[in-house]
């Protein structure tokens, strides 16, 4: 269970002024159509957390305890200097196909094209490579992507201008750090 909280609340304070949360909020406001966009942000959550993860459980099992615990640990290290980086998203989303499948279809390929490399998959894969639970991992981790984008979805462009970005970015930075130091001082 360990596993499962520790993905939801890691990943969701990372997501919270990512540049995935701005996409959703961004295809929110274009097209209005709030169940393929949040359906296609959970399909891609899915599989690129998913892969993220076996990733991370094949990295944990070609390392020793010492070497997985120090390249976990300053890899969280090095997520809460990048958490404190704001993302910025200079495209608008093409309005042409609003059917509910073009809808969909574009929000999973956007989100899981937008996620490769990002602070949330590469945290998946080294909370993968921690705990090595990949179910739990992929489900925390999905689950604290939706608890960021569905409101963002739903909202819309308000929640983009009420949120205190600045602080919820530093909280994800503190989060991040806590984590890396937990696990090389204790891990």
């Amino acid at each position: 269970m360990e596993a499962f909280l520790v993905s939801t609340g890691l990943v969701a304070l990372a997501e919270i002024g990512d540049k995935t949360m701005l996409l959703a909020i961004m295809l929110s406001a274009a097209w209005r159509r709030p169940l393929p966009i949040l359906l296609g942000i959970l399909v891609a959550t899915l599989a690129n957390h998913g892969f993220a993860a076996l990733a991370g459980s094949v990295l944990a099992r070609f390392m020793d305890g010492d070497w997985i615990r120090w390249v976990v640990g300053v890899a969280f290290l090095g997520f809460a200097v990048w958490a404190l980086i704001p993302d910025r998203m200079d495209e608008a989303p093409d309005r042409t196909e609003r059917t509910f499948s073009g809808v969909f279809w574009t929000t999973t390929a956007a989100f899981f094209l937008i996620e490769m490399g990002d602070k949330t998959q590469v945290a998946t894969a080294m909370l993968a490579a921690q705990f090595q639970n990949l179910p739990l991992v992929v489900a925390g981790s999905t689950l604290g992507m939706m608890l960021v984008n569905g409101p963002a979805v739903l909202l819309g462009e308000t929640a983009a201008k009420r949120l205190p970005l600045a602080w919820i970015r530093l909280a994800a930075a503190a989060g991040f750090a806590a984590t890396g130091v937990w696990i090389l001082l204790l891990g």
